[in-house]
């Protein structure tokens, strides 16, 4: 385990007797409650110092009710959740101003948006004109973006960041190659091409659930995050648990163990950097 406390950049909490979750309805695993006493749980021994909340693909009509119900979560019984990404319907172009209004009006806590592009059928969606308006217009809001795709949709993913260079990006899930099939190309090139890109980092989470669930090592992994480390350096990369998807692969405290495992030849502020500070920086914690 580190032995600082770490801020965990990727959490998800929910019930699906709260908000509609669609995606459940396939993950029997997953489909029941998963709130902040399962994650005190799981993280016992682990000194989690903050925490950054992730929207839960609720179907969009739940996506204010989420956000609201998360800062008020935050306001009455874990102020470790100080920071939210909330899904915004970014394709929507400029009408998206207003949601963009109201969420912010929700509070500070509220620190970017997600738009789930990962199972959109079209690699170029993220392309369309007024996609790439509803993206402008987050830093007006003082929103980040979080990315969240399949590697077969990176070369779309590269010139959206470059259309927005005012953007601050993060890309979740290193992108989800194909770790189970191991493999690295064109995913090493192209992570190389975007991580050219200043206003991009880079979220080391969700590993586990690329690789082969079932059977995978910290071998299996272990290219996949020198490359990231190595292409995005020491001040972009930001870990993250993905609790509770994660778990369709391995306790959170197996993916801690491995990830540290992985990283510890990094000299110490390295290490610092991408367990908590590079998170408290991207995310503004602060």
């Amino acid at each position: 385990m580190p032995e600082f406390p770490i801020i965990d950049a990727h959490v998800h909490l929910w019930n699906p007797d709260q908000f509609r979750l669609t995606w459940l309805d396939s993950e029997p695993r997953l489909n029941k409650p998963f709130g902040l006493a399962e994650y005190a749980a799981q993280t016992t021994g682990i000194e989690i110092a903050a925490m950054v909340y992730l929207e839960i693909d609720a179907v969009p009509t739940y996506a204010l009710l989420e956000a609201q119900w998360i800062d008020r979560l935050a306001e009455t019984e874990d102020p470790r959740i100080r920071g939210i990404v909330a899904h915004a319907p970014v394709e929507d172009g400029e009408r998206a101003r207003s949601f963009l209004t109201a969420l912010a009006a929700i509070g500070p806590r509220v620190k970017g948006v997600r738009r789930l592009l990962q199972d959109e059928p079209d690699p170029t969606f993220c392309l369309q004109p007024d996609f790439v308006k509803g993206i402008r217009l987050l830093p007006e809001f003082g929103l980040s973006f979080d990315l969240c795709i399949r590697h077969r949709q990176m070369p779309g993913i590269i010139e959206l960041v470059r259309r927005c260079p005012e953007v601050s990006f993060i890309l979740d899930h290193i992108g989800k190659p194909d770790i189970k099939g191991r493999v690295l190309d064109p995913w090493r090139a192209q992570i190389r091409e975007l991580a050219a890109l200043p206003n991009v980092w880079c979220k080391v989470s969700g590993l586990v659930t690329e690789a082969d669930p079932d059977r995978w090592t910290s071998a299996d992994l272990a290219p996949y995050v020198d490359h990231v480390l190595a292409a995005f350096g020491e001040d972009r990369v930001v870990f993250g648990g993905d609790w509770p998807v994660a778990l369709l692969a391995s306790d959170y405290r197996r993916w801690v163990e491995t990830l540290e495992t992985l990283t510890l030849d990094l000299p110490d502020s390295a290490r610092r950097k991408l367990w908590a500070d590079n998170a408290c920086r991207f995310y503004r914690l602060d």
